[in-house]
């Protein structure tokens, strides 16, 4: 078995879903344990319950990932009167971390929504309400004979991405001027000399959370001592994330087969749904968990159905008439998220103990 830190495992699920990705009312993250602390294992869940840590504790796993925080709202004492604080308690007393991935896992392109889309067997999908005021660009100016090396350094690091293209950039060359001061180290041109440069202004963009990373890699790969660089906010939706997502079905189905094929995708004994349209369903939009904020754009973007795990009554009053509503039920339609860490985990460590919690975590029951 690979001997892993707890940090090792949190780093591979951030490079998928980022934290800077999750919305502003969430709580993404490490929320108990120590990150350097070597890990036996990990035990994937949606829910951190006492039961789940217990079955932690019982096969001597000392890491649990979860989609649903522990920790989402404050905290002011830890008596052990709550469940919660419960957890707390135990997970700390036999030293069980727990790391929650949740709206950074809902809103990344490949995450929740997306696997559920794959669950259905939709094609050609994109995001349904992207996100906005979230990307860069980024403007370098590098020696002519550098500019490949730079380009793939910036490449490497996952830059350059516009919606299913990657290796993006915009080259243009010209000639730069600079005089070096009496403390400099230029690499090209003398102290006290103007020295007039054949550069090349590599443009490309990036996600608002690689800004740090960008810089850093600029101040390590390029050759100047202080590189010459802008980094611009853009309004441009960026489909790299967002909320929900809109695909199509290989071929159209009717209404009833279609809920049918959902209700045993997602082992479901009941369905609800809005009237039924009578004309079949071909593009559908979809949100993991609570999506019923996303009904509007499902209708703006001619969906025949939109399914998510939460619907309120007067949803499905105003828009009966708009669009078929489903409701998978909030736990059933995350369900599969288990599957994407498991994914994450294996694929970069494939001997490491990665194993899924048998504890069944949803608290609603059904007659």
């Amino acid at each position: 078995m690979t001997n892993l830190s707890i940090r090792q495992i949190i780093q591979a699920i951030e490079e998928f879903a980022p934290t800077a990705l999750q919305e502003n009312y969430d709580n993404c993250g490490l929320q108990i344990g120590d990150p350097e602390a070597m890990t036996s294992g990990v035990l994937l869940s949606i829910d951190v319950t006492e039961e789940v840590v217990e079955e932690a504790i019982n096969k001597n796993i000392n890491l649990i990932i979860a989609h649903h925080p522990l920790l989402f709202k404050g905290v002011k004492s830890i008596t052990g009167s709550t469940c919660v604080e419960r957890i707390i308690i135990k997970a700390i007393q036999h030293q069980v971390a727990i790391y929650a991935s949740h709206t950074c896992m809902d809103n990344v392109r490949e995450g929740v929504n997306q696997k559920i889309a794959q669950k259905i067997g939709l094609e050609d999908t994109t995001v349904l309400d992207p996100v906005s005021d979230k990307l860069l660009k980024l403007r370098v100016y590098v020696p002519i004979d550098y500019a490949s090396e730079i380009r793939t350094a910036l490449f490497s690091a996952g830059i350059g991405h516009i919606g299913k293209y990657d290796h993006c950039s915009f080259n243009a060359e010209g000639e730069g001027s600079f005089k070096a001061g009496e403390t400099c180290s230029p690499f090209r041109g003398k102290i006290g000399q103007l020295h007039y440069e054949k550069e090349t202004c590599i443009e490309t963009v990036l996600p608002a959370y690689l800004k740090t990373k960008a810089i850093q890699l600029l101040q390590k790969v390029h050759p100047y001592e202080e590189p010459a660089f802008d980094i611009i906010s853009l309004q441009n939706q960026w489909e790299g994330a967002g909320s929900g997502l809109i695909g199509k079905l290989p071929s159209a189905m009717d209404e009833r087969s279609f809920l049918q094929h959902i209700k045993e995708t997602f082992h479901l004994s009941t369905l609800k749904h809005s009237p039924l349209h009578n004309r079949p369903i071909k593009t559908v939009a979809l949100c993991g968990g609570a999506g019923a904020f996303l009904i509007k754009q499902a209708v703006n973007k001619g969906a025949d159905i939109f399914l998510t795990g939460e619907i309120k009554y007067h949803d499905y009053l105003d828009y009966q008439s708009q669009i078929v509503l489903s409701e998978i039920g909030h736990y059933e339609s995350e369900q599969y998220t288990k599957e994407i860490f498991y994914d994450i985990i294996t694929k970069k460590f494939p001997t490491f103990a990665t194993y899924y919690s048998m504890v069944e975590t949803n608290p609603i029951n059904y007659l």
